[in-house]
């Protein structure tokens, strides 16, 4: 498993609010674990709900079930977000976040460069791999993760079942709840 790689979960028919349909991208990989954030599915709430000071309302994704009261991002301007963890190539998360808020109200930061998450997903060291292994999630190494992070992610998993074809195709055009068949 490598920063920047992007899983897409198995079709399933278990209850597992979290995870189902959820495409998540690694952000960090070490000896202890993994952490990532779902990036296709979106919270209740935007920033100005949780972040009154800022002027422009952003979307908050659910990141995943870990510290569900804390806030993260992920954006393509290390330039401008001082203290940036790359992940890939053109795409990081965290920083200075009180730059961020100064950054965004002078219109500096555009919604297609940052991204915000209620939690992240997270795995302890070889759970991720046995989760893969053991077909919960379909791994994807050579998705464009640079551009689709920051883009309307609500269908790229029916998108990538689609492309997958096979078995894959039943499940991407089936209800999430398939008692609503």
């Amino acid at each position: 498993m490598k920063k920047g790689y992007v899983l897409f979960a198995e079709p399933t028919t278990q209850h597992d609010l979290t995870f189902n349909r959820s495409v998540v991208l690694i952000a960090e990989q070490n000896e202890t674990g993994t952490i990532g954030f779902i990036i296709n599915k979106k919270s209740d709430y935007s920033t100005i709900d949780l972040i009154p000071e800022l002027n422009i309302n952003f979307t908050i994704y659910n990141g995943g079930p870990v510290e569900k009261e804390n806030l993260y991002f992920i954006h393509k301007i290390p330039s401008l977000i001082k203290n940036s963890i790359k992940i890939k190539d053109n795409l990081y998360w965290g920083g200075n976040f009180d730059l961020v808020i100064k950054l965004i109200n002078g219109k500096k930061i555009k919604k297609n460069e940052i991204k915000f998450f209620l939690g992240y997903s997270g795995w302890e060291k070889e759970q991720l791999n046995n989760e893969i292994e053991n077909k919960y999630w379909i791994l994807a190494k050579k998705e464009s993760v640079e551009k689709f992070p920051f883009q309307e992610t609500i269908s790229i998993w029916k998108e990538k079942l689609e492309k997958l074809g096979g078995k894959y195709l039943l499940w991407s055009n089936s209800p999430e709840n398939p008692q609503h068949n």
